[in-house]
């Protein structure tokens, strides 16, 4: 006896309708990318994150950009580059000099959709920051904790690592 939970065909239908859709949005925008859309939404569906190669100018922002906008979901962008640090990503507390209290500033992680560009151009601590927010799907701003957006996406983009100014990615 199969006792694995079976999708009714009327939800596979709806979700088939779904990517159709999607597809259909971001084709009006990219042409001849279907299965890089495909990969992003299985990703997007799964809660996993997803990695994008390619030399500069490939459309790979404009893609994801395009994607975001199909779904109607918040979408942040961090360009990375050798002086990012890891609170230009996640947030940092700021101290307010006329009550001399701290606020925090949440940073670009705090959205749906975030596209993190040319992300091997970054030091590997400012790596590990994005890693830990993927993984953990939290941060931490001072002693406060705060729980990222649901959906939470990351699409990265590395360019190849033969190019100057990169940084390998670690395994995870």
């Amino acid at each position: 006896m199969n006792m694995e939970p079976r999708t009714s065909e009327t939800e596979e239908a709806v979700t088939r309708a779904f990517a159709d859709s999607v597809r259909a949005h971001v084709a009006q925008t990219v042409v001849g990318q279907d299965v890089v859309v495909e990969r992003i939404l299985i990703a997007l569906l799964t809660g996993g994150h997803l990695l994008l190669e390619g030399v500069p100018g490939t459309a790979k922002t404009l893609l994801v950009n395009a994607v975001a906008r199909a779904i109607d979901l918040d979408f942040g962008r961090v360009q990375f580059t050798i002086d990012l640090l890891p609170t230009d990503i996640i947030g940092s507390e700021i101290l307010d000099q006329s009550t001399s209290k701290y606020h925090v500033h949440k940073g670009p992680v705090f959205t749906n959709l975030l596209l993190a560009d040319e992300i091997n151009r970054a030091s590997p601590k400012v790596q590990s920051a994005l890693l830990e927010a993927m993984q953990e799907r939290k941060v931490t701003i001072g002693e406060k904790a705060f729980t990222l957006p649901v959906p939470f996406l990351v699409i990265a983009t590395q360019n190849p690592v033969e190019q100057a100014g990169t940084f390998e990615l670690p395994e995870a």
